[in-house]
């Protein structure tokens, strides 16, 4: 198992499974099922792509399992924080400890771009992310932000970790 840099020469395909998969698996029961159904091949192949993101991929061999995306915050107040945007592993790496290097990759990476501050959005239902994110030192700062997915009213809060050095 390693964690590196996407290279350009990384398959966005092999990537974007890694989010399609994860969001199944870890948004079942929160999201509605049709949507999560839908979800089609490549969703997320471009994502990676988007400009100021950085994008970490931890591979088993040559395959990659699991990413995190990372960036100056897109919050015009919080510019002087960095934001992790996503962290996700393929289901049969979840729950091994590779999350936690993931996400730790993913501070120092931000603090290597200068960030004391961090912080990410979590879906309120996902119990599970929440109890991770805090287990790693993440808080809630209380800000949340509305939004709908697949229909379905849906709450991200925030978390934030503070002072990273």
């Amino acid at each position: 198992m390693m964690i590196r840099l996407l290279s350009e020469y990384d398959d966005p395909l092999a990537l974007s499974l890694v989010y399609e998969e994860s969001w199944k698996h870890a948004y079942k029961g929160i999201i509605p099922q049709n949507y999560l159904d839908s979800i089609p091949h490549g969703r997320w192949a471009e994502a990676a792509k988007a400009e100021g993101r950085r994008s970490l991929v931890l591979t088993d061999g040559a395959r990659i399992v699991g990413t995190s995306c990372c960036c100056r915050s897109r919050l015009p107040e919080m510019h002087d924080w960095g934001e992790i945007v996503s962290i996700y592993l393929l289901p049969e790496y979840m729950g091994k400890g590779h999350g936690g290097e993931l996400l730790a990759a993913a501070i120092n990476l931000l603090r290597d771009m200068g960030f004391n501050d961090i912080f990410l959005w979590v879906l309120e239902e996902n119990v599970s992310a929440r109890g991770f994110y805090e287990k790693m030192g993440f808080e809630p700062s209380g800000r949340y932000l509305d939004d709908n997915i697949g229909g379905k009213a849906v709450r991200e809060m925030q978390y934030c970790l503070t002072d990273v050095k």
